[in-house]
């Protein structure tokens, strides 16, 4: 008897300001690219470019224009992670359950090094600290994720209608920021920065505990009524 097919290979629907555009994009080009590059290539690319994170914040630590580089690693990232997926489902690759564990265990190591990476440019070790706090929330969320699928069956990644493809072009624009203006307004923000981020989590979390309650209810209802009828 075959396996059911495997929930976490498909998303929920993203409700994110960029969902639509990179979604015809990426069913542009999904068949146009070479055979050559499996999917499995492409998730694992992301490795590299999480090296690529530490080392240009690293170098950044010493000259801001190297967050140029940390700017095209988030580019990359967002490259071979946004088609990784989609090709493989395409040629019928068959990785799905390998795709979903190693695509998102890499997502993690990809978004800490993004914080990593940060880390490294503060002046200050509260700023360091306020970073890996931030990265912390951030990781959190990551596991929110994880969790509601296991509870719910549906596997949700966007969230306040944000998703990692606006997660990323933020991180572009402080690299941005950083390059012009300097490291020291950011440091300013980190505070504000975890503030919000907390509150943040804190509602997505509301959101999910008081919809996974009510999903338990309606099945010790169905449970009572299927009783209740002597089955």
């Amino acid at each position: 008897m075959p396996d059911a097919p495997f929930a976490g290979s498909k998303k929920a629907p993203m409700r994110s300001p960029l969902a639509a555009i990179e979604r015809r994009v990426i069913d542009f080009w999904v068949p146009r690219f070479p055979r050559a590059v499996e999917s499995y290539h492409l998730t694992l690319l992301t490795i590299p470019w999480s090296a690529g994170m530490i080392l240009f914040g690293w170098l950044a630590s010493g000259d801001t224009r190297w967050l140029w580089g940390s700017s095209l690693m988030l580019f990359l990232q967002w490259f071979t992670d946004s088609f990784d997926g989609s090709i493989g489902r395409f040629r019928d690759t068959g990785l799905a359950k390998w795709g979903f564990y190693m695509d998102h265990f890499l997502d993690y190591i990809f978004m800490s090094s993004v914080f990593v990476g940060y880390a490294l440019l503060m002046s200050e070790p509260r700023g360091v600290y306020l970073t890996l706090a931030l990265g912390f929330v951030y990781a959190s969320v990551m596991a929110h994720s994880f969790l509601d699928f296991g509870a719910t069956g549906q596997f949700k990644i966007t969230y306040l209608f944000t998703g990692p493809t606006e997660v990323r072009l933020y991180f572009i624009l402080i690299n941005t920021f950083v390059i012009l203006k300097g490291p020291g307004w950011l440091e300013a923000a980190l505070p504000w920065a975890l503030v919000v981020f907390a509150l943040a989590l804190a509602a997505i979390v509301y959101a999910a505990q008081k919809r996974i309650w009510a999903l338990d209810m309606e099945a010790k209802a169905a449970r009572a009524a299927k009783a209740d009828c002597g089955e």
